[in-house]
């Protein structure tokens, strides 16, 4: 069989590869171009990447081919990510490449090379229910590594041909594998700010992108005083306490946004606890749709411990998912993602908070 390794530079994805040579695939390494970016330590998708993830293939004996997906990436992940803040939404571009370009268009170059599969360095675990039921979607043995969270719009289909290596290992392990192979990028560090935003200045990669300058606004408080001015309501995401450039007295947050008129409401943290949303884009994996209310357990954002929720299917696709207690700084734009156990029983966007 032959499996398309996707590549990005990392130690991970050159783990998976070695892996899957292991196991006996033919493979073919690719890292897919996304942007015309700086080469700026702590990102991924540089160009120290494609000659770190070219030096571990021909380790490996593999074929190595950089596939130019820049226009895609425009169209599929910058352009809806900038389109998100100016609403008023904070979007996860991770989530959107992973669905529109690694397990979309990567896995259907994979078909045209004759690949059965689609493997990357992610933390996860793909199995089959018995008897050729439903794929699953299940964490990775190394919690702290697990990236379900940002798998969760992967579909039956997609899950059929992809492999997820790492999913039984830990980091140390990984890492150790790396060692023991030579590879050039076994101590490398991992990619942490969004790819083409490094540094994570949002604000001044939307003036960039856009041409446009985003106006000043007025900070309110609670009550609707003005206690201070922002630098556009677009730069500043819910829960937000770091760049505020406020001094209040005592530590303040981001508790709303009004984007028509320009202004951004802060208060104190226990103003941030709601416990009931809506979604849309909904992808179910464990069940081929929710047809009845269920319990779950539910995350809002990809670091924190998920939470005993019940879910209920309303019209057009939308479901609400209430809490048990409240939580902090549910987003919209952001994914809603349900557990049962450790398995992913499907996902969906933010897209109002109750």
């Amino acid at each position: 069989m032959k499996a398309l390794i996707g590549m990005s530079g990392g130690v991970d994805s050159s783990v998976a590869a070695y892996l899957t040579r292991r196991e006996g695939f033919a493979c073919i390494g690719a890292t897919m171009r996304l942007y015309d970016g700086e080469d700026q330590e702590g990102t991924c998708c540089s160009l120290s990447d494609v000659e770190d993830a070219r030096s571990v293939a021909f380790r490996l004996g593999m074929p190595f081919y950089v596939f130019n997906f820049s226009g895609d990436f425009r169209e599929k992940v910058m352009e809806p990510f900038v389109r998100c803040y100016e609403r008023g939404l904070t979007p996860n571009p991770c989530i959107e490449c992973n669905r529109c370009l690694k397990f979309d268009r990567f896995l259907r170059r994979a078909a045209e090379l004759g690949c059965e599969y689609v493997v990357t360095g992610h933390y996860a675990r793909i199995e089959r229910e018995p008897d050729g039921g439903r794929f699953l979607l299940r964490k990775a043995v190394d919690e702290t590594k697990d990236q379900t969270y940002f798998l969760h719009t992967l579909t039956q289909e997609q899950l059929a041909h992809t492999r997820f290596p790492l999913g039984t290992l830990t980091k140390a392990e990984a890492r150790a594998i790396a060692g023991e192979q030579g590879f050039i990028n076994a101590k490398k560090r991992d990619s942490q700010d969004i790819c083409f935003v490094p540094g994570g200045d949002y604000l001044a990669f939307m003036e960039a992108y856009t041409g446009k300058t985003y106006a000043p606004g007025d900070y309110l408080d609670l009550q609707g005083h003005v206690v201070g001015r922002h630098r556009g309501a677009a730069a500043y995401t819910l829960g937000q306490r770091k760049g505020l450039g406020l001094a209040m007295g005592e530590p303040v947050y981001v508790c709303a946004k009004d984007m028509e008129k320009n202004t951004v409401t802060v208060g104190p943290d226990e103003a941030l606890f709601r416990r009931t949303l809506r979604a849309d884009n909904w992808n179910w994996i464990q069940i081929p749709e929710l047809r009845e209310p269920i319990r779950v357990t539910a995350k809002v954002r990809s670091r924190m411990t998920e939470q005993p929720a019940a879910v209920y299917p309303e019209e057009n696709g939308i479901a609400r998912v209430v809490f048990d207690q409240p939580q902090r700084a549910i987003t919209p734009g952001q994914a809603v993602v349900l557990y049962d156990g450790d398995l992913v029983v499907g996902g969906g966007t933010i897209t109002e908070v109750l």
